[in-house]
């Protein structure tokens, strides 16, 4: 979720790299669900489709682009990014990676939802945990784990070096960052993960968040205003 003093803007839907990346805006909170893909193998960040037809989007462009799912990927596990968590998980016939730290939150889901006056279908438990470093291969691509925890205990970005890019979930945004003021947020943490995982990235390096259109690291090192040093 997003900081809500950040200014929202409308979502892009692709951005021209060597890995194709996919967005689907889902649900009441507006939450990228990505489908990524190289060479016919593709990785899902983020379960975000609520919706029938929102899951069944997703399906169809599966099918079209003849893609094999070979990872199921949650950036954290905050309910807009796991209402899908369950349906994809069964027709995909696969299980969900994340971040242990974050298990607290995929197993209160029900809770979460309540929270927001939402339905979900309670998540599967994961068949896999993430950890800082972790290389994440499909394709043509490799990823790395970064571990980014502020917004959520479990937060973490998929960095792919020679793509130039990162799928930043819900710690760093176009203009904004993510909000701190849910379960065991923590604005400190969470200015300690931009600035020592994501702002060492080059000024190219393309971000892909979790709400919102895709931005570049030089772009929020110059402009974001929740990152400008004091006196500027």
């Amino acid at each position: 979720m997003r900081n809500p003093n950040g200014a929202r803007r409308p979502a892009t839907l692709n951005l021209v790299l060597p890995m194709t990346i996919k967005t689907f805006t889902c649900n009441p909170f507006a939450t990228n669900t990505y489908v990524c893909h190289s060479e016919g193998e593709a990785a899902v960040v983020d379960a975000a489709c609520m919706a029938p037809e929102e899951l069944a989007a997703v399906a169809a462009y599966l099918e079209a682009e003849r893609l094999t799912v070979r990872h199921l990927l949650l950036t954290h596990a905050h309910i807009d990014h796991i209402f899908g968590c369950a349906a994809l998980a069964r027709s995909l016939g696969q299980g969900w990676a994340l971040h242990r730290a974050d298990l607290p939150l995929l197993r209160r889901a029900a809770e979460q939802a309540a929270l927001f006056g939402v339905p979900v279908e309670a998540p599967p438990e994961p068949t896999r945990f993430l950890e800082a470093g972790d290389r994440i291969a499909f394709g043509g691509a490799e990823w790395r784990v970064l571990h980014a925890p502020g917004h959520s205990p479990g937060s973490v970005c998929f960095y792919d070096e020679a793509g130039g890019y990162v799928l930043a979930g819900d710690v760093l945004f176009a203009g904004s960052i993510g909000r701190t003021d849910l379960w065991q947020g923590s604005l400190e943490t969470l200015m300690r993960s931009i600035y020592e995982q994501l702002l060492p990235l080059p000024d190219d390096v393309a971000v892909h968040p979790g709400h919102g259109p895709s931005t570049r690291i030089g772009e929020e090192r110059r402009s974001n205003p929740y990152l400008a040093e004091p006196g500027s």
